[in-house]
This record gives structure tokens, C-alpha cells and sequence, in this order.
């Protein structure tokens, strides 16, 4: 495989980051309501693990926070379709693993209420080839409002 340049992308929430183009993860049909958006960057901060953050190539305004599923439902189940493993390009319809196979990350939203992840559509990433879908999970019992609990927190009064 031929050494591909290094490139470069000017954000809004990070500045200039440099990023290899192997290093792209990319959705095929984008994210739901960001169809026309399909290709991102994996961004981890040290100061802010386990955060994830999902960058847009397309748009340098468009970012994802992003958990690990595991870290914020420990026994979490991954089921997927049969057109999100095609589209991951897994055949036999075998469920891929998280962790060994995929990375599965939830959405965060920030509300009111508290910090919240979807956990009724993870973003899934096959480690192997970076393609990646947010499957929907309809009938997982999972929610798209879980509540994050944030462990040694303090209450201010």
C-alpha cells in the first residue's frame, strides 16, 4: 500500500488537526438527519477520555460526543440487521463483536434533565475496513434518552 500524505482540517472545536486518510470512518448513507455527511475522524483528547469525538470532513462545525457503549451500559447487547452488517461489510449473519470486531459508541445529548446517550442507535464502526452506520435497534428495550450517571460528581446546593 503506497504512503498517503498526511492532511490536514481546520474545525471549529479543536483547530487544525492532521489525520491520516486511512484513518477515515465512513458512512455509506450518513447519519440520520446528516445524510449528505459521510465521512468523519475519531478525535480523543486525553483530558477527556473516554469521550469520543466524532468530526465531520464535510462540515468543520459538525462534531459528535460520543461514549463507548460499554462504558455507559456494562452488559450492553449489539444486534444488528442484516443491512447494517452488509453495509459494515460483515456477511454470514454473524453478530460482530464490540470490541474485537466493532467499535460501538453512543450519541451523547446534553439536556435540563442531564447529560443523556443514545443507546437505541449506536454508531458502529468495523475496526477492520472504518465503514460505519448508526443502527437502529428498534426492539432492544434500549432508549434513545439513557440517563448518564456521572460518578463522583459533586451536588451543588
Amino acid at each position: 500500500m503506497p504512503f498517503q500524505e498526511t492532511q490536514r482540517l481546520e474545525t471549529q472545536r479543536f483547530g487544525r488537526i492532521a489525520y491520516q486518510p486511512e484513518s477515515v470512518i465512513v458512512f455509506s448513507a450518513g447519519l440520520p438527519g446528516f445524510e449528505d455527511r459521510h465521512r468523519f475522524l475519531a478525535v480523543q483528547l486525553p483530558d477527556t477520555e473516554p469521550l469520543v469525538f466524532l468530526q465531520s470532513l464535510e462540515d468543520p462545525g459538525l462534531c459528535f460526543a460520543t461514549l463507548p457503549v460499554l462504558a455507559v451500559e456494562p452488559r450492553y447487547r449489539l444486534r444488528l440487521g442484516g443491512e447494517d452488517l452488509e453495509r459494515l461489510g460483515f456477511s454470514g449473519g454473524l453478530q460482530p463483536r464490540i470490541g474485537a470486531d466493532v467499535l460501538c459508541l453512543a450519541i451523547l445529548s446534553l439536556r435540563s434533565s442531564g447529560p443523556t446517550a443514545n443507546l437505541l442507535a449506536p454508531v458502529v464502526v468495523n475496526v477492520k475496513n472504518l465503514k460505519a452506520v448508526q443502527a437502529v435497534m428498534g426492539d432492544s428495550g434500549y432508549s434513545h434518552r439513557h440517563s448518564l450517571v456521572l460518578q463522583g460528581a459533586a451536588v451543588c446546593s
